[in-house]
């Protein structure tokens, strides 16, 4: 029977919420912004390359640095923007995080269908 399931991987949605806010998370959305500020320098060319506009972006990271009292990104007007240290370390953790639930998930359902 398990290998009727052998094409399944699990996916894991990942978020870290806020206690301050609970509808303030960082989540994919905000890793993609952030992931593309690093590689684009800009917040508005990260949010044109995931097809969103540049003020939604701008909302979202300022809700998201707000809830979690950290600066995420340093803006440099017309000259773009980078991560901050703490930004970058936030960033980090999640990607780390779910690089470990996401290959913690794959090993157990490999194990469970195998039952």
């Amino acid at each position: 029977m398990a290998d009727a399931f052998s094409n399944m991987t699990p996916q894991i949605k990942l978020s870290f919420v806020s206690d301050a806010a609970e509808d303030a998370v960082f989540g994919r959305g905000v890793a993609a912004l952030c992931r593309g500020v690093r590689e684009h320098g800009s917040l508005n060319k990260a949010a044109k390359n995931m097809s969103m506009a540049y003020s939604k972006a701008w909302r979202i990271m300022k809700t998201t640095e707000e809830a979690f009292g950290v600066q995420l990104l340093e803006r440099d007007g017309a000259h773009g923007s980078t991560l901050t240290p703490e930004g970058q370390r936030l960033l980090d953790t999640y990607d780390e995080v779910q690089r470990r639930t996401s290959a913690y998930a794959a090993d157990a359902l490999k194990e469970l269908m195998a039952k």
